[in-house]
Parts: C-alpha cells; sequence; structure tokens
C-alpha cells in the first residue's frame, strides 16, 4: 500500500506505505509530529493508521501568569471547548430568567456560581486531555511531552519540564505548533496583569458569555467592531450586545493597567476623538488586541533545513 505525499518544490513524493518502507531502522520513527493540537494530532493518527511509526511531541510554554494546560491544543484546553462550555452556560441562565413566564415557579434573581463552572469546564477539558492520550496509545502513536528544537532537518532534541534531553529521529518531522496571543507590551502593566484571548470575533464572543452570566463587561475599541466583517452586521451584532448589558467605550486606547491595594485593576486610557484621559476598575483585563504569533515554533526551525 503507498500513501501520495506532497512534497515541498515538487507535486507528490511517494511514501511506500508497507513494512519495508523505513529504511532498516535508521531512524527512530517515520513521522514525527510537533504539537499535540488539533491538527498535529490528526495528522499523527492518520500516519498511524497507514501503518507508519509515529511519535507526537507536545510542550506548551506557561504563559506570563504561570498558565499551563494538556493535550489536546489551543481548541480543547483555552479555545473553542471552554468558550461553547461557557457559551452553554450564558445561555442556561436567560432560559431560567425566561422560565416564569412560560409557567415554571423560579426564585428571581438567579445566581451564578463562577468558580463551580471554571471547575466542571476544567474537569471536562482534563477528560478531553486524557482521551487523546488514550487514542495515540490505541493507535501505537508515541507521545513525548517535551520541548522540541531541530539539531538538524531528520532530528530534533526535546527537552522536559526537569531538564532531561531526549534526542529523536525520524524520516519526516510535521511542524504543528499553532500559535499564541500576543500581549501589547507597550502598555504598562499588560504583561503583568492581564490574560489573552483571540481578537475580533472572539472578543465579543468572550464579552457575550460574560455579561450572559451576570457579569459587568465592558468592551474598548480603538476603533471599529470587527473589522474585515460586514459592518451593517457588526451594528446589528453591537447594539444587541449593548441591549443586553455589554458597555463600549469606542475610539479609546489603554495607555496603562496597575493593581490598586484592594487587588482590583485600575486601567487608564485616552479618548481619542476628545483626547481626554478615562479610568475604571475591574476585576480583570482581558487583552483581545492583536493576531496569534507562532511563539511555539522552535527557534531552532533554521536547522531543519527546509
Amino acid at each position: 500500500m503507498a500513501a501520495a505525499l506532497r512534497g515541498v518544490g515538487r507535486r507528490f513524493r511517494w511514501w511506500n506505505a508497507g513494512r519495508g518502507g523505513r529504511g532498516a531502522g535508521q531512524r527512530d520513527y517515520d513521522l514525527l509530529v510537533i504539537g499535540g493540537g488539533s491538527g498535529g494530532l490528526a495528522c499523527a493518527k492518520e500516519a498511524a493508521q497507514l501503518g507508519r511509526k509515529v511519535a507526537v511531541v507536545d510542550y506548551v510554554e506557561p504563559s506570563p501568569r504561570g498558565t499551563r494546560w494538556g493535550l489536546g491544543g489551543t481548541c480543547v484546553n483555552v479555545g473553542c471547548i471552554p468558550k461553547k462550555l461557557m457559551h452553554q452556560a450564558a445561555l442556561l441562565g436567560g432560559l431560567i430568567r425566561d422560565a416564569p413566564h412560560y409557567g415554571w415557579e423560579v426564585a428571581q434573581p438567579v445566581l451564578h456560581d463562577w468558580r463551580k463552572m471554571a471547575e466542571a469546564v476544567q474537569n471536562h477539558v482534563k477528560s478531553l486531555n486524557w482521551g487523546h492520550r488514550v487514542q495515540l496509545h490505541d493507535r501505537k502513536v508515541k507521545y513525548f511531552n517535551v520541548k522540541a528544537g531541530f539539531v538538524d532537518e531528520h532530528t530534533v532534541r526535546g527537552v522536559a519540564k526537569g531538564g532531561k534531553e531526549i534526542l529523536l529521529s525520524a524520516d519526516h518531522i510535521v511542524i504543528a505548533t499553532g500559535g499564541r496571543p500576543r500581549y501589547p507590551a507597550h502598555i504598562e502593566g499588560a504583561l503583568e496583569y492581564g490574560i489573552t484571548t483571540g481578537a475580533a470575533d472572539v472578543a465579543l464572543e468572550c464579552a457575550g458569555f460574560l455579561t450572559g452570566i451576570g457579569l459587568d463587561t465592558t468592551v474598548m475599541m480603538r476603533s471599529i467592531p470587527l473589522r474585515g466583517f460586514d459592518q451593517q452586521m457588526s451594528s446589528l451584532v453591537t447594539e444587541h450586545m449593548a441591549s443586553h448589558g455589554t458597555r463600549f467605550l469606542r475610539g479609546c486606547t489603554p495607555s496603562q493597567v496597575r493593581r490598586l491595594p484592594d487587588g482590583q485593576l485600575q486601567v487608564t486610557w485616552e479618548d481619542r476623538t476628545t483626547g481626554k484621559e478615562g479610568t475604571g476598575t475591574f476585576n480583570t483585563v482581558l487583552w483581545a488586541v492583536a493576531p496569534r504569533v507562532s511563539a511555539c515554533l522552535p527557534t531552532t526551525v533554521g536547522h531543519a533545513g527546509k
């Protein structure tokens, strides 16, 4: 059996997927995947199903706040999955508030417990982390929780959390590291006190479910919402959000975040229309200001040769 792989600078290379395809054990693996997100895991499992010897290397560099997560990538750990669960929490709250109009006797006001929701979300995410490890094991894909760096185009050096090193070689190496949101480092206090998410639509999604579960949420925008989207639809979205309690600061740019003695965060900004300075106090500052960057890309990628 054979599988066609698109090569760099050529139309196709044919990869013999039979038992004799590997060069007599010259390298550890047929395929090594750097990155355990959706793309990397799908690539590894598909190759394993074709009879190849496969390994996955995955390591999450802690965020400035010390946050780290397990196998599964952005989508599973800090992206689509937890976001959808929190959206569902907000939708359920709205249904409960509407229930009395349909004859259900529900005590009002309905309160939401953030810690309980967050614990449930994290437990679900951890179950998915474990599920991905089981799937790799079932397909005989070797998993290494190490940070990868290239030695040459067929060899990777992996460094574990404790500093232990391992060398792995493969006929083919796939880089599937994805990226991380960028902090606005030019803003004083941004790195020390903020957390991150995606920009544009993701920012409004987060604001929407935060408002939906009863939190006082403000969105600061330097220009227009949902740049690059149809602006008539964009206006409908922001008008709907505002009618449900989300506040918008338009035409403003933040200049400083500082922690107050009571633990709250004071944000200072400039109104670009009037030139006046404004301040506000918040529990959390969420940066949704820039595109994702390939912060997880091995710094030694130049040694890969291709």
